[in-house]
């Protein structure tokens, strides 16, 4: 097999469309420079950090053990595939999260670790998706992409702005990340050299070039090549259905039809077909190198959404997280569920000797630990390898050690991307089990 080597940022093109190519193993597509030069053709480690607002069941988010025999809370029940590339982390924490008040105050700061203005003032501190998109995030067409599922809420809530529970990702002190809402308008960030709609499929406008591309590669990189037209194509399909279902997200339909125009872009009008899309687009965009870095987040901190899909449809999210029923399980596993269905597909895109998976960090985390707003401590769980620098399958447990912010987390992550502030919030360095 002759092998060819080209720029990473090569790409399948047509009119007005680009798309990243995967992971072939018969092209150096990670490396701008040759191998013989010092170059590497390894695929690059992601990072996507998924947020479910209100915390978790407070007796069912636990795990005990090591590696294949970790047992896991009913909550964490979806990650039981995952056990062997899982990290669950107790006792980490965000000081400033524990001033102010509830709900905004524990939001705003999450990824950042910042104080918080009052009085309905906007400052924060850059969270750290977007310092990895200055910087790491630079080599890919989208420095970062930026999903939400729930609509933010521009109001005030006990002297704080609620746009600090409807954002985890802040450009700036004084700029939370725009929020992706309309999958459609995701997908074509990801695709379209224009974000418009189009009269033409992303597929359709590229075809010619990946033939071109297909008859200069090994057959089996001609089977990942139609695996990955496939999966886009599929995503298309899904995106162009939902829409036409009109803009009804998260609670059940009292009219069988709208009874207003449909947007051009719709959301979703069922909560599960828009975070299951939202999962798609996050994997296309770590599967095509287009993007390294995604927030996805599943809904707000304070949450008005309701689950008819689940059969909860009685009480909105934020209140249904004040009492460990039944149904806020239900709820949490469907959260959760999210990670394993993103876990799964990454995990089934080989990347040379590992996956997708193992080449990526995902991280699942919460302002508080349950409903009652305790953040003295933090829900977190990480599944992926991030490019074989992180010893998975462990519990690890920080309650009683004196350091143990959050951000050292953070910091220990940008190291597995080669990226080392030196400081970051209030932490200096890394947790040196991660």
């Amino acid at each position: 097999m002759t092998t060819h080597r080209f720029s990473r940022r090569t790409m399948l093109r047509g009119i007005g469309v680009s798309m990243a190519l995967p992971w072939l193993e018969s092209r150096a597509v990670w490396g701008d420079v040759p191998a013989a030069k010092g170059g590497s053709s390894e695929a690059p480690v992601r990072l996507a950090v998924l947020f479910a607002g209100n915390g978790f069941h407070g007796k069912e988010w636990w795990a005990k053990g090591s590696g294949r025999e970790m047992e896991l809370g009913q909550v964490l029940a979806p990650l039981a595939d995952f056990r062997e590339k899982m990290l669950f982390i107790k006792g980490l924490y965000n000081e400033q999260a524990q001033k102010g008040n509830i709900h905004s105050s524990q939001t705003g700061n999450l990824l950042s670790g910042a104080p918080l203005a009052s009085g309905g003032e906007i400052r924060s501190g850059t969270s750290v998706d977007q310092h990895l998109a200055a910087t790491y995030g630079r080599s890919t067409k989208v420095p970062s992409l930026v999903l939400g599922c729930e609509k933010s809420n521009p109001s005030v809530h006990k002297n704080y702005s609620m746009l600090y529970s409807s954002h985890i990702s802040w450009s700036s002190p004084t700029t939370p990340t725009p929020l992706e809402l309309y999958p459609a308008l995701a997908f074509d960030r990801l695709f379209k050299d224009e974000v418009k709609r189009g009269d033409r499929s992303v597929l359709d406008a590229v075809l010619e070039d990946a033939g071109d591309l297909r008859r200069q590669v090994s057959t089996a990189d001609q089977r990942k090549l139609d695996e990955y037209l496939d999966s886009v194509r599929d995503v298309e399909l899904r995106i162009d259905g939902a829409g036409k279902r009109g803009e009804m997200q998260g609670w059940r339909p009292t009219l069988d039809k709208p009874n207003v125009p449909r947007p051009p872009e719709g959301i979703p009008q069922d909560i599960a077909d828009h975070m299951r899309l939202m999962s798609d687009i996050l994997v296309l965009g770590f599967q095509t190198d287009t993007t390294r870095l995604t927030t996805l987040k599943l809904n707000n901190d304070h949450s008005s959404l309701r689950f008819p899909n689940l059969g909860v449809d009685y009480m909105i999210h934020h209140l249904l997280s004040h009492s460990d029923t039944a149904d806020w399980l239900k709820v949490n596993k469907f959260f959760v569920g999210q990670l394993a269905y993103i876990a799964r597909k990454l995990d089934a895109i080989q990347e040379g000797e590992r996956t997708a998976l193992d080449n990526s960090m995902l991280m699942l985390c919460s302002s508080m630990m349950s409903g009652g707003h305790d953040a003295s401590q933090l829900p977190v769980v990480m599944l992926g390898r991030g490019g074989g620098k992180i010893q998975t399958g462990r519990v690890l447990d920080y309650r009683n050690q004196p350091n143990r912010q959050m951000c050292r987390l953070y910091l220990s992550m940008m190291d597995k991307m080669d990226v080392r502030p030196g400081r970051f919030g209030d932490a200096t360095e890394p947790l040196p089990e991660v």
